[in-house]
């Protein structure tokens, strides 16, 4: 259900050229004409720009880019994905606020996103620099009912999502890196991190945390990673606004989560490896054993690295070392 407060920024756009009085607003939403005031200030203090006249009313002036639960969910074209939001200026780690909202039944769909991560988490528990307001650091909690053994399948599906939703919106040209790192200019650009609480044939919930750079310069990119990471700005140009890939990733995922649980895997998988950093060519693979150069032709239902060696026989792998810029 609409709140409130986004039915009255709903109003305010939609005459934006004029004054709308405190006596329509109370009517249309059906509250006192104080908790219309009242409201006024809380989109204030969230950076929407109000002009209020006596005998006129109110009129929206400007909106803003500020991340907030209300300026996130004004637009945003979703059933559920998104409809609860967790805010946060700083945290240690999304992932952990999303777990502690999990195990206190937060709904599906529920997202949880901060201005900034201190102790940011990425796959191998890597640390991931996550400064504020530079880029989305975001974890979704889902409560799918599929087994156990596919959840990774989620993950490959997250990746697909967020290359969709690069390429087609910031006309870039992604890449995925097995398993889950989104590249541009084979520079890492975003990590997805899945984790689970599940019984033996029964998911309780998964967490799936998504850092994505997005308006660092490079400069800003510290002098260890700057050879390995850039940003949607590094790589564009431009500047990006956070509240508008929030939403689009979130009307994405949506319709791509909808349409797994509905038609299975088959479409994912392709799209993955349509997208797949160096599939059909050769990759340098490193275990606790040896070292050798396989071709690497696509991934397995769950996820996991398909090469074909040397006698012309598929190879599976699940945990391993790849040079991918041998």
């Amino acid at each position: 259900m609409e709140s409130t407060r986004n039915k009255l920024i709903s109003l305010l756009a939609k005459e934006r050229d004029r004054f709308i009085s405190g006596q329509a607003l109370s009517v249309a939403l059906n509250i006192s004409r104080n908790a219309v005031w009242k409201h006024m200030n809380e989109l204030k203090k969230d950076g929407y720009q109000i002009e209020a006249q006596s005998n006129k009313g109110y009129r929206i002036t400007g909106f803003p880019e500020k991340i907030s639960e209300n300026t996130l969910q004004w637009g945003l074209e979703t059933e559920w994905a998104g409809r609860t939001i967790i805010h946060k200026e700083i945290v240690n780690s999304t992932q952990t606020i999303a777990h502690e909202a999990a195990r206190s039944n937060a709904a599906h769909g529920t997202a949880v996103i901060a201005d900034e991560q201190i102790e940011g988490k990425g796959r191998m528990n890597r640390d991931w620099q996550s400064a504020k307001d530079q880029g989305l650091w975001l974890s979704l909690i889902l409560r799918p009912e599929i087994q156990p053994q596919q959840a990774p399948q989620l993950t490959l599906l997250t990746a697909t999502v967020l290359a969709d939703v690069l390429s087609l919106y910031t006309e870039t040209a992604p890449m995925i890196k097995w398993p889950n790192d989104i590249l541009l200019n084979e520079k890492k650009c975003a990590g997805i991190l899945t984790e689970m609480q599940a019984e033996q044939d029964q998911i309780k919930y998964i967490i799936i945390g998504i850092g994505l750079n997005v308006n660092q310069e490079e400069k800003e990119l510290t002098a260890t990673i700057q050879n390995k990471a850039t940003s949607l700005k590094a790589a564009t140009g431009k500047d990006w606004s956070l509240k508008e890939l929030f939403q689009t990733f979130m009307s994405a995922f949506e319709k791509a989560y909808d349409s797994y649980i509905e038609n299975g895997f088959s479409e994912i998988k392709s799209k993955w490896e349509s997208y797949g950093f160096k599939i059909g060519q050769q990759i340098r693979i490193k275990t606790m054993n040896k070292s050798w150069d396989a071709l690497f032709t696509g991934i397995s239902n769950d996820g996991a690295l398909v090469i074909e060696e040397e006698d012309g026989n598929l190879t599976t792998l699940y945990s391993a070392e790849i040079d991918w810029l041998k």
